[in-house]
């Protein structure tokens, strides 16, 4: 697989972790429904989600094959439509058709457009784990290994929302930050503290289960050999890196904004802010580009 199957693995997994996780924060934040334009955000995601899995599924028909794009017939297509991966495919178009739909036709029904939004968007997100090395173990091992990737999958899909949402908030206009909105804001960034810590737990429990089947304890050595070894130590830098940054932002930053709330000095607070979750949010594209080519790679577990 070639440098464009890791720049679509790595468009869709933006895409996806962003359609889920942008309505599920703002179904349990209800404060920031009114900040952001969420259903055009939802249309857009939705809609780039189905053009990139159209793409995904044109470059999988490729490495399948070894025949250029141009030439993938509809024969080839309709073989791998009848794989578990094909059948993942579909129903991530219906996720995506739903997360559309609910777009369009619920915008004057907050909850329902939102608990529709993040269930189509998670069922499209979970899918992905059928392009990965989850769905290639058999029996007890496979559904352990397959439902620790979609459980990963959702966890990441929630923080990365989180994070595209909190950074849009404060990136507002400093015209926009009254003392309601400025509320509104800090509810939004404490109550996610609580939610990250779920997020996190699960995040790292299932992170383990796949690496005790990727790489296993007899195979530690091999991390800092191979390729594949070198980008996982390197994807769990900046996961350390970006609980440094989430752990500054609930116990530092959050509170410091709302010290200064009703004084009316809160741009350095913002400003903090700001930098912060802007550099976690620089993290979380390498780790899912890390995500993507490393689902192109052999596992150190499978070279042994």
């Amino acid at each position: 697989m070639g440098p464009l199957d890791v720049a679509v693995r790595f468009g869709l997994y933006l895409d996806l972790a962003v359609t889920f996780g942008v309505p599920f924060l703002a179904l349990l934040a209800p404060g920031i429904r009114g900040a952001l334009p969420l259903g055009r955000i939802a249309l857009a995601t939705a809609i780039t989600g189905l053009v990139l899995s159209m793409c995904g599924l044109m470059a999988l028909a490729a490495s399948m094959t070894g025949e250029p794009i141009s030439e993938i017939d509809y024969e080839t297509l309709a073989m791998i439509l009848a794989m578990p991966v094909g059948m993942a495919w579909i129903v991530r178009m219906v996720g995506l058709a739903a997360v559309a739909f609910a777009a369009t036709a619920l915008r004057r029904q907050p909850a329902a457009f939102l608990a529709i939004a993040s269930a189509g968007g998670a069922v499209a997100l979970s899918t992905l784990a059928w392009n990965g090395h989850g769905a290639m173990d058999e029996a007890m091992t496979g559904w352990v290994h397959l439902g620790a990737d979609i459980a990963h999958l959702i966890a990441a899909g929630a923080w990365t929302g989180a994070i595209a949402c909190l950074l849009a908030l404060v990136l507002r206009p400093a015209d926009a930050f009254d003392a309601p909105a400025l509320r509104a804001t800090h509810r939004a960034l404490h109550g996610f503290g609580v939610i990250g810590t779920i997020i996190v737990a699960v995040i790292l429990v299932t992170g383990l289960i796949n690496s005790w089947l990727l790489v296993g304890p007899a195979n530690v050595a091999a991390l800092f050999t191979t390729l594949y070894g070198q980008l996982l130590l390197a994807k769990l830098a900046l996961f350390a890196a970006m609980l440094g940054f989430a752990a500054a932002n609930r116990y530092r930053l959050t509170p410091a904004l709302a010290d200064r709330i009703e004084t009316g000095d809160h741009l350095a607070a913002l400003v903090g802010l700001r930098t912060s979750l802007a550099l976690e949010a620089g993290c979380v594209l390498l780790v899912l580009a890390l995500v993507a080519w490393l689902g192109t790679l052999e596992p150190v577990a499978s070279m042994r």
